[in-house]
């Protein structure tokens, strides 16, 4: 039995491994997203007019923050549609206060969701491109431009920008300031120069009009709208790009339980929309991005739960008087990701120039009860799945905090 044991301990490692392995490809991947010339956006005009779609629902802490960065933007041909989704607070109100701009249409409808509000501000947007932002999100004065600059073909139908933690107050917001230099800069880099971005972020994407004219609309009544549509997107032949130097500043969870209910409806998302396009995997009209999806599935959903399992097997084993991993410090570090933690979130920092975040590394050792956390939130969202639970927006409550120094000034 002892036996029995300690061999599923090590199948599970070795398979956690021999897909953890593959991250490594992302180093090099990234650097050569780097080393590539930079290029113009193509459209019909040099200063394409746009749409902004900002949809909210009891935004009312964070929405004049957002208004207010995207009007401060140094790019002139655009539009500002505020979609306000039923909200029981002033964020209506907040928004009627910006209609004397010439650019700002402020629209209100019953309380639908977050695609149905999506839906409402694209149907009335005039654009030859569409941002999607959300309602706590801050502008550069650049980002707008820097967005377009991401169109670098034709064939590019979607653009992801980058984003930022604007309240580093906490611990917790300061570890999500780190892995989002690894999961945003570091891997969407890696992921654009293979053409396998799967998602388009709901905090900052623009979409080609015309792109969406072949796709449809989002789908209502689904948690998860960004990354589904971003899936039907490679799925009608576009390519979607990154651009990391189009930053929007965003409020990250700072409660255990605003990360839990964002994770799990992100986590429930994926799940969704795997169900839903399960025929693109390995489906050689998609190309390599139908070779990746079986990977990041993978890596998303069953890695999640074998580490679980993992971790119970680990304090049994122990107490059997089994040792299956060393017990040196180095070899439990090793063990525990700490090591990779380091590195990667070092070489994210260099990759996004910000220098200034080196001075947050004290909190990598918090990367361990994190990386459980959202093992369980996964088991957790196939749980709910099952029970077939109903989908909600579930939206974060927002506390209007902004401690990042470095914002450029409106």
């Amino acid at each position: 039995m002892m036996e029995l044991l300690l061999l599923f301990f090590y199948i599970i490692g070795f398979t956690c491994f021999s897909v953890g392995i593959l991250t490594i490809t992302y180093f090099p991947l990234s650097l050569a997203f780097e080393m590539r010339k930079s290029k113009q956006h193509i459209f019909n005009s040099e200063n394409p007019f746009i749409s902004i779609v900002v949809p909210a629902y009891n935004e009312e802490k964070v929405i004049a923050h957002c208004i207010e960065s995207i009007l401060a933007s140094d790019y002139s041909e655009y539009e500002v549609i505020l979609v306000d989704d039923g909200s029981s607070d002033n964020t209506l109100e907040e928004m009627q206060r910006y209609e004397t701009s010439s650019r700002v249409i402020v629209v209100t409808k019953k309380n639908g969701g977050k695609a149905s509000a999506l839906n409402m501000g694209l149907n009335l947007a005039k654009g030859e491109v569409i941002f999607f932002v959300d309602a706590d999100g801050i502008f550069a004065p650049d980002t707008i431009s820097k967005m377009l600059g991401g169109f670098s073909s034709e064939d590019v139908g979607a653009v992801c920008g980058s984003d930022a933690p604007v309240n580093l107050d906490k611990l917790q917001t300061l570890l999500a300031n780190l892995l989002t230099h690894v999961g945003t800069g570091f891997v969407r880099r890696a992921l654009d120069t293979i053409d396998c971005l799967p998602v388009v972020s709901g905090n900052i994407g623009a979409f080609r009009r015309i792109t969406l004219e072949k796709t449809g609309p989002f789908l209502e009544g689904f948690i998860g709208e960004d990354i589904e549509l971003t899936w039907r997107v490679h799925k009608a032949g576009y390519k979607v790009a990154f651009q990391p130097w189009a930053i929007v500043y965003v409020e990250v969870p700072s409660t255990i339980k605003g990360l839990w209910k964002q994770r799990v409806r992100w986590a429930r998302g994926l799940l969704k929309t795997a169900y839903i396009h399960r025929d693109m995997l390995f489906n050689p009209r998609y190309g390599l991005f139908a070779l990746y999806l079986p990977i990041n599935l993978a890596s998303m959903i069953i890695i999640p739960l074998l580490q679980l399992i993992s971790i119970i097997l680990l304090p049994i084993l122990l107490f059997l008087n089994i040792n299956p991993i060393p017990l040196g410090w180095m070899s439990i570090i090793g063990w525990l990701g700490l090591i990779f933690a380091f590195f990667a979130s070092l070489f994210a920092i260099a990759l996004d120039r910000a220098w200034i975040d080196l001075k947050y590394f004290y909190v990598i050792p918090l990367w361990v009860p994190y990386s459980l956390m959202m093992d369980a939130v996964m088991l957790w969202a196939i749980i709910v799945e099952l029970r077939r639970e109903e989908a909600k927006w579930n939206k974060l409550d927002r506390t209007g905090i902004v401690s990042r120094g470095e914002i450029p000034k409106q």
